[in-house]
């Protein structure tokens, strides 16, 4: 296949997946096999992370008005009820603390389990069922909107989300770490919703939460390549031209459908929930748990 239509293909699959609670590393690794490409290679692997960078880069762009808002506002609050360490920015960087620590420790479990087919198989397919059930228990107090009595959802804004919520969340987003497929989005989206948040508030959370913890992971990833401590490094100078494009187009590529993907999201989740997105986990789970088996695709 012509590099710069696998570059726009892989882009796409990216910036589409990156957000949406179905797991871009299951979808990039299927990719791979798919249309034959080494993304465990130096360069294709470079490249994975590069066009993640893409994918992002759309969220400060995004939730401009809204991150500024938040410096701005700190650490007092908006509504002058906050303090250094129950500020929504303070409590996003502690649930990165949370997720980033362990993760750090595990990170050989994480290597062997980015492998496995049965691995992200399994993921996709627990993670799409945990999800459906969750939203389903939430929904009809979705529809009731906040101050029904007896509503299990208190937290409507992210701005309220309290330190236990916060913790509880990145606590939550390490199993998208360990086990590849889960997905970061869903992990977060679903034990925000355990903890009595609102789909919106969940998901917004999820966001702001996955700008420190994407690019701190992502940088580290870029790095260990380059500077020759991964497993295939491969040193800027060994980049051509050609690659060089490539690697652009599938920067923009990613950037641009992910800025799409989340604009849709987040009004749709608002509007319809999670269980859409839950179904297509499940079947894609179960086709990869196949496909590992040798049951298809051989």
């Amino acid at each position: 296949m012509n590099d710069y239509v696998l570059s726009v293909l892989l882009g796409i699959v990216e910036g589409l997946t990156e957000f949406l609670p179905v797991s871009s590393t299951a979808h990039l690794r299927i990719s791979e096999v798919l249309l034959q490409v080494p993304l465990s290679s130096g360069y294709w692997k470079m490249y994975s992370i590069v066009i993640q960078l893409g994918a992002i880069l759309v969220l400060p762009i995004y939730f401009r008005h809204h991150i500024a808002k938040l410096f701005s506002t700190f650490p007092e609050g908006e509504r002058k009820d906050c303090d250094y360490l129950t500020h929504p920015l303070s409590l996003v960087i502690i649930a990165f603390v949370v997720t980033a620590i362990p993760s750090f420790l595990l990170t050989k479990v994480i290597g062997k389990n980015l492998e496995s087919l049965y691995v992200m198989g399994a993921a996709l397919l627990i993670g799409g069922i945990v999800m459906w059930i969750i939203d389903a228990m939430k929904a009809p107090w979705e529809k009731a909107g906040p101050g029904a009595p007896g509503s299990p959802i208190h937290t409507w804004k992210m701005d309220d989300v309290h330190g236990g919520q916060a913790i509880w969340i990145g606590a939550c987003q390490i199993l998208s770490a360990v086990f590849p497929g889960t997905s970061r989005s869903m992990s977060t989206i679903a034990g925000g919703q355990l903890a009595g948040m609102s789909r919106a508030a969940a998901l917004e959370f999820s966001f702001f939460l996955s700008i420190p913890t994407m690019t701190v992971a992502t940088l580290y990833t870029l790095l260990k390549s380059l500077t020759g401590k991964d497993e295939n490094p491969i040193g800027v100078h060994e980049i051509t031209s050609h690659q060089w494009v490539i690697l652009g187009i599938g920067f923009v590529v990613s950037f641009i459908v992910a800025y799409g993907a989340v604009a849709w999201f987040m009004g749709y989740v608002r509007k319809r929930g999670f269980a859409p997105f839950a179904m297509y986990r499940i079947v894609l789970g179960i086709a990869v748990l196949a496909w590992a088996a040798g049951m298809i695709g051989h």
